[in-house]
């Protein structure tokens, strides 16, 4: 990795693997990120047209995220546990908690 922005090691240290998870996680970053600067956007303007292609726009980066939450999710057996034990879930959070490790 040549572009060491965010990392916490030198980046001739880290494995393939570590590499590539980084950037995927940093290209989530950058998508959240991007998702609220098009949130306050629509909020602050007053011209509709305007507002719609923002939505759009937005929209489009949370498709991104979502690409990227799953190729994280397909190389991380962790993550993905955690992510099948909250994703699409309706009682609180903190009981979906006690009861999994209770469990």
């Amino acid at each position: 990795m040549t572009d060491n922005a965010g990392l916490q090691e030198s980046g001739s240290r880290l494995s393939p693997a570590t590499a590539d998870r980084h950037r995927a996680i940093a290209s989530l970053q950058e998508e959240f990120e991007a998702i609220d600067r098009y949130d306050q956007r629509i909020d602050a303007t007053s011209d509709h047209e305007l507002a719609s292609v923002l939505a759009h726009n937005r929209d489009e980066e949370k498709e991104h995220a979502a690409m990227l939450i799953e190729w994280l999710r397909r190389h991380d057996r962790v993550l993905e546990g955690n992510l099948r034990t909250y994703l699409f879930t309706s009682a609180p959070v903190t009981e979906i908690e006690a009861e999994s490790t209770a469990g």
